[in-house]
């Protein structure tokens, strides 16, 4: 059951795209106030209630016990008690002794979520902005509510079939040499890779859609022969436009009144990574469309993918801001700076950064309206998104492109992926990295991914090699780091062989990868689960959190502990272990349903298939184009027969229809062996154990 509730006048977010019935009733489930603070919906929980979604955040699966702020936020330090991360995804699911429900709380200002945290038995809702629209989802499961829910925001974004190979990047690459220096040494220790990420170093003056010709002397040149080397160059684009007279996108800008203004209508200006900025009114379609059609110069010269940074937006002060700053420290300058005053001196200086008082300040022109821009500040980055994601369809729309972005709203989903911001090479990230898999999954995001090793500190061989044992199954693979930390492409390490053979898992594992995304993504499923999903009758699923679904068949349990040589598995079923050295090098291992220590060394990974299930592995490769997806071994674990249903397509057409790309795998047991067949595939089920 679907239902919608209107508080006051909400704004429009482009979140949905099928309208729910209003109820004119009062929504069940909540005690609902207002007053000055906004509007407030307050839930009873139950002792062993549990809560999930709000998609990128920091804790657990289960979100009861914290408080979170929906505000997007250019946050550096992902600790545990940051209330916001860079996107507001403002669904919660709960789950207690009662049929669980959904509930969407569409508002693009500030949201808090106290779920526990100043009473541990209520949840309580908070949106600032006073008008809010909400959407209850009443169904029999968990999973069910997130079908349903995902059926209502739409399709989740398509990347293209490369975008599933590993991708190197960090900041600090600045030179047609450097770039090229990197992929040759991947290529010639046949380190799998697919694409290279270019930061703002290849800018000029950080200035959106231009390059360093000095650094970069021919793009496309350089593009160009990146594709015969099956490589593709993915450039970040800001979101701040450099203040320069005859910087053409900022003279085009201000010409036709393109940017965010104050209340006078003075374009606002705030700085960033080129210093003074103007910032885009994505909020517009004809903003949308300008902007997205200024990616088009670094199509021509054969980019196909970009990812989006500082959208939420990232403000490193403004110029009231400033102004304030040097007043104050102007009266500071000669004072004995004592405890309080030193502090306050502090604060001036770190507090011009994303300024609450400067999201304040500026206007954009939406929903045939002025609006401030905190009444709709987090639905800034998904625009952002939305103007790239139109410009790149218009500029090829029978293709797919790669776009993710850092901010998000639900919505932004349909129009890229998101990677999961500026991490630190600490092992409890992760941990963190996967638990917010299945929460982004919720909310329509399945290509995601974390910065692989870190992107602030310095990594070291260990966490990096667990990390990408974690990686290989995340849609998004890449690993980046930022400047000054410790280089850490995988050639630098001393256990690199050991790095590289994780590799060769993923692009082996390609075939089922690619399928679980696509039919995710083409029937509105989630690809990463809590085991509470899929076995909510089992009282130790409800509270496992390092463990988690992969697709139909799977279960994964990554090692995250410094040090470790192994962890404790529960398995809700009996299941085949599956224990990865390399794509040639693993053993199978039935297990059967209980708790368990699995031995792991350093250079091991674990792949859970449940018994019954069939996956298919390729050969691998050393890009996604060498890989061959008809050329299949069959894992699993039968006793009788299994099917597999295997979807593959050309990777690259923006409007596939599954069932064109859906086929068949069948395997049964026969004469004590199995046997497996499929329409135009060759099939090896040596693999499959059998009893």
């Amino acid at each position: 059951m679907i239902r919608r509730f209107d508080y006051g006048t909400p704004l429009p977010t482009d979140a949905l795209v099928k309208e729910a019935p209003l109820c004119t009733e009062a929504i069940p489930f909540f005690e609902v106030t207002a007053g000055e603070g906004g509007i407030t919906f307050t839930h009873r929980l139950g002792k062993d209630d549990l809560i999930y979604g709000l998609g990128e955040t920091v804790r657990g699966i289960n979100k009861r016990g914290h408080l979170y702020r929906s505000w997007n936020s250019d946050e550096f330090s992902h600790h545990e008690d940051k209330q916001s991360l860079y996107a507001s995804h403002n669904l919660l699911i709960f789950s207690g002794d009662g049929k669980p429900f959904g509930v969407f709380f569409d508002d693009p200002g500030e949201v808090v979520f106290d779920l526990g945290y100043t009473r541990a038995d209520t949840a309580s809702v908070t949106g600032v902005n006073g008008d809010m629209r909400v959407i209850l989802i009443e169904e029999d499961s968990l999973n069910a509510i997130v079908r349903v829910f995902r059926g209502l925001i739409g399709q989740s974004y398509l990347p293209p079939k490369w975008a599933f190979g590993y991708i190197q990047s960090r900041w600090g690459y600045a030179a047609d040499s450097e770039v090229r220096a990197i992929v040759q040494e991947h290529r010639s220790r046949h380190i799998p890779l697919d694409g290279v990420c270019m930061d703002i170093d290849y800018m000029v003056d950080y200035k959106d859609f231009s390059w360093n010709e000095q650094s970069f002397p021919d793009l496309a040149g350089l593009c160009s022969d990146m594709k015969k080397d099956h490589i593709r160059l993915i450039p970040i684009i800001d979101a701040g436009v450099k203040q320069q007279d005859g910087y053409e996108v900022c003279d085009e800008g201000l010409r036709n009144g393109y940017f965010c203004t104050y209340e006078n209508g003075e374009p606002f200006v705030g700085a960033v990574w080129p210093g003074r900025s103007y910032f885009p009114d994505f909020f517009r379609p004809e903003v949308r469309q300008w902007f997205g059609r200024k990616y088009h110069k670094l199509m021509d010269a054969g980019v196909e993918g970009f990812w989006n940074d500082m959208n939420e937006p990232a403000l490193f002060y403004s110029e009231a801001g400033l102004a304030e700053a040097r007043q104050e420290l102007t009266r500071l300058m000669d004072m004995n700076l004592g405890l309080d005053a030193f502090f306050h001196l502090k604060d001036v200086l770190m507090g011009m950064q994303n300024k609450r008082e400067d999201y304040e300040s500026f206007y954009h022109r939406y929903a045939g309206q002025k609006v401030r821009h905190d009444r709709v500040h987090n639905l800034y980055g998904g625009f952002m998104t939305r103007a790239a994601a139109e410009g790149l369809a218009e500029y090829e729309p029978e293709k797919r492109h790669l776009l993710f972005s850092r901010a998000s709203y639900v919505g932004a989903h349909r129009w890229g992926g998101v990677w999961q911001g500026d991490n630190t090479s600490w092992w409890s990230h992760i941990l963190m990295n996967l638990k917010m898999l299945p929460s982004l999954n919720m909310c329509g995001f399945l290509y995601t991914g974390a910065d692989l090793g870190g992107f602030s500190g310095n990594t070291t061989e260990d966490l990096l090699l667990r990390w990408l044992q974690l990686g290989i199954f995340t849609p998004l693979m890449r690993n980046h780091s930022a400047l000054g930390t410790r280089e850490q492409e995988i050639y630098r390490f001393g256990m690199q062989e050991d790095m590289r053979k994780v590799l060769t898992v993923r692009y082996a594992l390609l075939p089922y990868l690619y399928s679980e995304f696509m039919k995710c993504a083409l029937t509105g499923d989630s690809m990463f689960r809590p085991l509470a999903f899929d076995y909510p009758q089992d009282p130790a699923c409800l509270r496992i959190e390092d463990q988690l679904m992969l697709g139909g068949e799977c279960m994964i349990a990554p090692v995250y502990e410094q040090n470790a040589r192994g962890r404790n598995v529960y398995l809700p079923e009996d299941m085949l272990l599956v224990r990865f050295r390399s794509a040639e090098d693993y053993c199978l291992i039935p297990m059967e349903k209980g708790r368990h220590w699995i031995d792991l060394d350093l250079n091991e990974l674990p792949l859970f298939i449940r018994k019954g299930c069939v996956i298919p592995m390729s050969r691998g490769g050393e890009w996604v184009e060498a890989v061959d997806f008809t050329d299949l071994t069959l894992l699993g674990w039968l006793e009788g027969e299994a099917s597999y249903a295997f979807y593959n397509d050309d990777g690259m057409d923006a409007a596939p229809v599954l069932e064109k790309g859906l086929q068949t795998i069948r395997c049964k047991v026969e004469g004590g062996k199995a046997i497996a067949a499929g329409e135009g595939l060759r099939l090896d089920a040596s693999k499959v154990i059998v009893g």
